[in-house]
């Protein structure tokens, strides 16, 4: 790590004088300034956008824990540094994918999703999205070209092998916002992928024309795999009694590093915003002194790929999960949502729990999640926390921002203002869930089942 270490020492170099913090007890001030300047570094052409499991994310987990070392946080229990490795498995393809229509070869196919190897069956054609689910090997979508991804989440976990549709703006503008090139399973090694091993393929849309029900379509994807690793900056802030659990803020630091085109990916508002409200929150906290409950403040790896580094702190948790009260997720807190209050964050899932009222009963700039259908609380790190049963949420911004996963997704379409104030309102219901004066609970039917 003494490259990783060199790095984040110069790029504390970069950041603008401020105020030693103080070390009595009272409430710190969240700076603009050094928002502006700890987003502006994260999200710079010198760390390439933080691509999951490369060496740029890497270098920015050491950054942020130089952050988390100066502000005088400790190491987690039993850790011998502030960072957590894990070892991963990438896929990579390996050659052209081979399609075949009734054992007659199909030119032009691309690649959206796939998990590699062979896959095929008889078609089954498929004319809208909001129907029944067919029971099939292989899907031949039909229906409107925006609806695409949305109809494949549908799919997950029904047994489909192969969803084919035809190239359309929409496919390759999906295909641009995943970094340009097909999305394969990275996994922690020696484990399985979560994701159902469906591949999504687009062809021409006269040759998808020419398919017919019951038509005999196989694929073979040829696939390579590498060894990577993925790293999480953990802070921690022990608490004054043992026994009253700990609490856990997190983001993730990684995006879409590089294209395939050379186009960078800067990530600033997915998730440059988040990983800099848990940098000043550990820096505030720090200064306020010890709670009665211990803090954890960390900053995963990963994300975009699949959730791997949060995944591995949950596997491999530096305190016992059972001490976990709380963990609050942030995720592109950036920019507003026009449909949110003005200033507020949305908090994911805020009905299957008794954290949502309490954190707006002490002032923090939180609202409802306006996009229900879009299923937010289970497309973040939280989820898989929240699935062991710790009352685990996301707070978000606008979570259908134009840029995201756009080249566009710089600090010069952040709301610095907005994201200041929204981080600066959270110290004070954040203190009081370290201070052990609440309870956070699962509501009736709010925890959700594996």
């Amino acid at each position: 790590m003494k490259n990783i270490s060199l790095v984040a020492a110069l790029a504390l170099a970069l950041l603008p004088a401020v105020p030693a913090a103080s070390r009595d007890k009272a409430p710190p001030t969240i700076n603009r300034d050094r928002v502006l300047a700890e987003e502006t570094l994260l999200a710079g052409p010198g760390l390439r956008g933080r691509g999951s499991a490369t060496a740029d994310e890497a270098i920015a987990a050491g950054y942020v824990a130089s952050l988390f070392r100066d502000c005088g946080l400790r190491r987690a229990p039993g850790m011998e540094s502030y960072l957590q490795t894990a070892p991963l498995t990438r896929r990579a393809i390996a050659g052209p994918p081979v399609l075949t229509v009734d054992g007659k070869l199909v030119a032009g196919v691309n690649l959206l999703l796939t998990g590699g190897g062979a896959a095929g069956g008889k078609a089954v054609i498929v004319t809208r999205p909001d129907g029944d689910i067919p029971a099939a090997d292989v899907i031949v979508y039909t229906g409107p070209a925006d609806d695409l991804m949305a109809f494949a989440r549908k799919l997950r976990g029904k047994g489909i092998k192969l969803l084919l549709t035809a190239e359309s703006d929409a496919s390759r503008k999906f295909l641009a916002m995943i970094g340009g090139k097909p999305s394969l399973p990275t996994t922690i090694e020696g484990t399985p992928s979560r994701r159902p091993p469906m591949t999504i393929a687009t062809i021409p849309a006269d040759a998808l024309a020419g398919i017919a029900a019951g038509a005999e379509i196989s694929i073979h994807v040829p696939i390579e795999t590498t060894k990577a690793t993925t790293t999480n900056a953990i802070g921690y802030l022990p608490g004054t009694d043992p026994k009253a659990g700990v609490i856990l803020l997190s983001a993730h630091l990684d995006h879409l590093g590089v294209r395939p085109d050379g186009i960078v990916m800067p990530g600033a508002n997915d998730d440059a915003s988040g990983t800099v409200a848990v940098i000043e929150l550990a820096r505030a906290f720090a200064a306020m002194g010890r709670q009665k409950r211990g803090i954890l403040f960390v900053a995963y790896g990963s994300e975009e790929i699949g959730g791997l580094g949060s995944t591995w702190f949950g596997e491999h948790p530096p305190v016992p999960l059972s001490e976990l009260v709380a963990n609050i997720e942030f995720e592109m807190i950036g920019a507003q949502d026009p449909k949110l209050p003005k200033g507020s964050l949305m908090m994911t899932g805020s009905e299957r729990s008794n954290l949502f009222d309490m954190m707006k009963s002490r002032g923090a700039l939180i609202a409802a999640d306006p996009y229900p259908d879009q299923h937010f609380f289970e497309r973040s790190d939280n989820y898989s926390l929240a699935l062991k049963g710790i009352v685990a949420h996301t707070f978000s911004g606008w979570a259908v921002v134009p840029t995201y996963h756009q080249p566009t997704d710089t600090v010069e379409n952040l709301d610095i203002d907005y994201m200041t104030n929204a981080i600066r309102s959270l110290v004070a219901p954040v203190s009081l869930l370290a201070s052990g004066g609440f309870k956070p609970e699962w509501k009736a039917e709010g925890r959700p089942k594996p």
